[in-house]
């Protein structure tokens, strides 16, 4: 299973792509951050980011899109932001028809490390030793983003192995949409991240 995180905001918004299944080491496809100005409209900004989103899309291929559900916080123009990366994420998603999932940072968190309150570093330290990199991926958007991703890999195995079987039914038996692909992008996330985690 092939999924895309996207840990949405509007100055930098986490983008990660990992490969694997349940049970199995995951691998690394791509990591980095799309950055925005912060004094630039907002119309242009999203514009930035969506065309990102849209260029991973083409590149990674995934099978499934995750992307952090936003909740309520005291900063109502930071959710705000949030909201408004995140619903061009999902956009770009569904336009693909791909199945979108939205977790909550504490169930990420949970996922990834056991603790639904663990902070930022424990999530960032968790994924480098999942993903088996050298170093831990950085800004945090990034590694939050991986996160997503291997957190939908872990939980949304069983409904993408149903999904898969129901589409080779209707189809007659065919294998489900995405298969037959072969390679790896290469350099994909805005900031030039390469293939070992790290962003340049």
């Amino acid at each position: 299973m092939r999924v895309m995180g996207v840990d949405p905001g509007l100055t930098r918004c986490g983008l990660g792509a990992v490969e694997g299944r349940p049970g199995a080491p995951l691998s690394l496809l791509s990591v980095g951050v799309v950055r925005t100005p912060a004094d630039d409209d907002i119309g242009s900004r999203l514009v930035v980011i969506e065309a990102e989103i849209e260029r991973w899309l083409d590149e990674i291929r995934p099978d499934a899109v995750a992307v952090e559900r936003v909740f309520a916080q005291h900063n109502v123009r930071t959710v705000m932001g949030t909201a408004q990366a995140s619903a061009v994420a999902i956009v770009c998603a569904a336009r693909r028809g791909l199945p979108v999932a939205l977790h909550t940072p504490s169930e990420v968190k949970a996922a990834i490390t056991g603790n639904g309150n663990a902070d930022k570093k424990q999530v960032g330290t968790m994924v480098t030793r999942l993903l088996r990199l050298d170093a831990m991926p950085k800004p945090a958007d990034a590694a939050d983003a991986l996160a997503l991703a291997i957190c939908h890999v872990w939980r949304g195995g069983v409904q993408h192995r149903l999904a898969d079987a129901l589409a080779r039914a209707r189809s007659g038996g065919a294998g489900p949409a995405g298969s037959g692909r072969t390679g790896r992008p290469g350099e994909v996330a805005a900031g030039r991240p390469d293939r070992g985690g790290s962003t340049r």
